[in-house]
């Protein structure tokens, strides 16, 4: 076969307009440019889907105390229930019961308990106004306890407890509610507190420390400087 020589020198390069011209330019694409039509779409839940389709039943013991006052501001307890959970609710006299439901136009799965939680807290012995709160926040909660859980109290002991607890006219009770934004019912050896998780926490341990003995002006001490330092962080 016959050999072919190449000269380096005779090769000819393209130039750089060319090769430029040859260049793809990829321009980044912004969140702007995707079409909406591309995103999913899902179609809002059934109400009557909700909870497997089956219906939501609950039932708050009224203790005898509190049917002469749940009468009275039936009204208030009934109209939010219904209008804005979109709930049905009974009051069952012979069981001495408020009895509540789901229906076909609830749309909130999670009505129910909170509907649940507000009269419960009515039976309590807070006010409705109070107790409407759970209605409208969802960070609040309601906790009991009694003394016997902190200490073991009996006769004057135990009498003397409550009424550091209480205070006179109130006072001690108040100073705890304003300093640590929550609502107290004090209902012979029971204590309920209403409020936000952290906001309960400061209100137990200032309650248990009056139980275990420390006078109430350690007690407001120590809730000025809790008071303090929420002023602080915001």
């Amino acid at each position: 076969m016959d050999s072919i020589m190449i000269d380096p020198n005779n090769i000819t390069l393209p130039n750089e307009t060319d090769a430029n011209k040859a260049e793809i330019v990829l321009e980044p694409i912004s969140a702007m440019d995707i079409v909406e039509t591309s995103k999913p779409r899902f179609k809002p839940i059934d109400p009557k889907l909700l909870n497997g389709g089956k219906e939501q039943f609950r039932r708050v013991r009224i203790p005898p105390n509190r049917l002469s006052p749940l009468k009275q501001n039936w009204l208030k307890i009934y109209t939010p229930i219904v209008e804005q959970l979109k709930l049905q609710i009974r009051m069952n006299l012979k069981s001495k019961m408020v009895e509540i439901r789901t229906c076909n136009e609830t749309q909130d799965s999670a009505a129910v308990q909170k509907a649940a939680d507000f009269v419960r807290a009515f039976s309590l012995g807070f006010s409705v106004e109070d107790a409407s709160a759970l209605l409208r926040v969802e960070e609040l909660y309601l906790e009991s306890f009694e003394i016997k859980d902190v200490k073991s109290l009996q006769g004057d002991h135990l009498a003397r407890a409550i009424g550091r607890i209480a205070g006179k006219d109130g006072k001690t009770k108040f100073v705890i509610e304003n300093t640590s934004k929550t609502r107290i019912v004090l209902a012979d050896t029971k204590i309920h507190i209403l409020g936000s998780f952290n906001n309960i926490k400061i209100a137990r341990d200032a309650i248990s420390n009056l139980i275990l003995g420390s006078p109430p002006g350690k007690v407001y001490a120590n809730l000025r400087t809790i008071a303090s330092r929420l002023k602080e962080r915001f």
